[in-house]
């Protein structure tokens, strides 16, 4: 009887691990789709593929990059990631961060979107 209930215990953990794994699964998406959705996207963790277009190191002790992957036009087709992992202009990455919306670092620089937080991987 122990075993069956130890099983039991065992294959719940599984299953909810299992299940967290899957809800914590950064969503995949275009930039010009996150600039359509980032209401919606706002606090989630995405993932996007693109070039990197410009690099701003050592910022508020963060990597700003911008990316673009052809999809969008003028006002939603460069996003703004920030990072510790920094890339070099021309770079095809893929980038997982936050969302975030409305974002007012002070000085004139407010990001309407922006993904924070970003892990920085060269695309294969």
């Amino acid at each position: 009887m122990f075993t069956k209930k130890a099983m039991m215990l065992a294959l719940t953990a599984t299953l909810i691990s299992a299940t967290s794994a899957l809800a914590a699964s950064p969503v995949q998406k275009s930039i010009e789709a996150l600039f359509a959705e980032k209401a919606q996207l706002n606090g989630k963790q995405v993932q996007i593929k693109g070039k990197v277009a410009k690099v701003t190191n050592g910022v508020m002790k963060k990597n700003f990059l911008h990316l673009q992957d052809g999809t969008g036009k003028e006002g939603t087709n460069d996003l703004t990631v920030t990072s510790q992992d920094t890339a070099q202009i021309g770079d095809e990455v893929i980038v997982t961060g936050v969302v975030a919306t409305d974002l007012d670092f002070g000085g004139g620089y407010t990001f309407p979107l922006i993904v924070q937080d970003a892990t920085v991987k060269k695309a294969k």
